[in-house]
């Protein structure tokens, strides 16, 4: 529900009823990961996406069928070798699906209206709900465990649930957790599902040049906060960087002190390759919980740059996680192609992916690198 947040809190806005299908657990190969989501209002108004067009029109008609009844659900999809014409999803998964009615009347409605508020917002937000379907409730929970709302008859402890939200929220994790009775991990199960709503991971690019502006470009479209940091402001331009979210005229060691605490998803890219701006700098990145830190340079400034840092006091394992030369081997020698390679190795490395051409690798498309599950 909450990847919908901005256009459902004007549903909500306007007055509309609706139903909203959510991706709550993957198996195996799927087009969409838990938390993606299809919504249906009042007047048959679609939007979002629960399987990138497998079994979207079935998904449709339960979310008109829920909106009908006020009655939710939860239905499981997957694909049928003995029928391959029948509902299902050709990529060979599986997925589970639950489907809310938001309707005007409903005791929720209020929660969830509060929940997409929030995340439109782009504030941090869990919302939780039972994964039976049939069960009413809800719970809004903030990072700190601060919650709203109520799962009803649901054999669990409001406490115990917003307590597991906030550990889901904080590592930006949606999906289907069983609690027993009172919260306990024994007794009468129940499944809930968290989904959480974050801001959009960091993307920090040091260095103003041609290069960058591609790669702010390539980050924006895979959904990051793009900061342009440069000291010399005949460089760091909004006219040069009209698609970036920020852009800083300051020291970059400087800037990124000021920065912290940062966000263990935050990417870091080096593009100045000029040693008074990076070695200071990557001092200081390299022993932060960052996601990645890369700096462009060839072998040679690599190797040079790499004796720097040593003198600097880096420990050998606080430079292992720098990624120099920055990006993955494409060949590409545009900007453009530059950027690609960049994001790419950003993508790998969130992802848990190597790199490696999928095909003849026989290696899993898709993986859940914080679960430490493979699909």
């Amino acid at each position: 529900m909450l990847d919908l947040a901005e256009d459902l809190h004007r549903w909500c806005a306007e007055g509309r009823d609706f139903a909203v299908a959510t991706v709550a657990s993957v198996h195996g190969s799927a087009p969409r990961p838990p938390g993606a989501a299809l919504a249906v209002d009042a007047a048959g108004t679609a939007i979002g996406s629960v399987s990138g067009g497998c079994v979207e029109g079935a998904v449709y008609e339960l979310c008109r069928e829920a909106l009908a009844t006020g009655t939710g659900r939860r239905e499981r999809f997957g694909y049928s070798d003995e029928d391959a014409f029948a509902v299902g999803l050709t990529c060979g998964g599986v997925i589970e699906v639950l489907i809310t009615p938001v309707r005007a009347a409903d005791p929720s409605r209020g929660v969830y209206e509060a929940a997409l508020s929030a995340a439109s917002r782009g504030e941090p937000t869990a919302l939780v709900r039972p994964f039976s379907g049939d069960a009413p409730g809800a719970l809004l929970v903030r990072p700190d465990g601060a919650f709203s709302g109520a799962l009803g008859e649901v054999p669990v402890g409001d406490r115990r649930a917003a307590d597991e939200a906030a550990a889901f929220l904080a590592a930006g994790r949606t999906g289907v957790v069983t609690l027993g009775a009172e919260g306990a991990y024994c007794g009468r199960p129940a499944d809930l599902l968290i989904e959480s709503s974050v801001p959009p991971p960091r993307l920090i690019v040091f260095g103003a040049i041609d290069f960058a502006a591609a790669l702010v470009r390539v980050g924006k479209f895979l959904g990051h906060h793009v900061t342009v940091c440069d000291a010399r402001p005949v460089f760091a331009t909004r006219a040069r960087f009209p698609d970036a979210d920020e852009v800083v005229v300051d020291w970059p060691h400087r800037y990124l002190d000021g920065q912290q605490p940062l966000d263990p998803r935050t990417a870091v890219c080096v593009l100045t390759h000029d040693e008074k701006f990076d070695i200071p700098l990557l001092v200081r990145a390299l022993r932060l919980p960052l996601a990645y830190v890369g700096a462009m340079g060839s072998h040679r400034t690599h190797h040079t740059r790499l004796a720097r840092l040593r003198e600097a006091g880096l420990s050998g394992s606080e430079l292992a996680r720098l990624r120099s030369p920055i990006g993955l081997d494409l060949g590409g020698r545009t900007p453009e192609e530059t950027a690609l390679s960049i994001a790419a190795e950003i993508v790998a490395v969130r992802r848990g992916g190597t790199g490696a051409p999928l095909r003849g690798a026989g290696v899993p498309i898709h993986r859940d690198v914080e679960a430490g599950i493979s699909v």
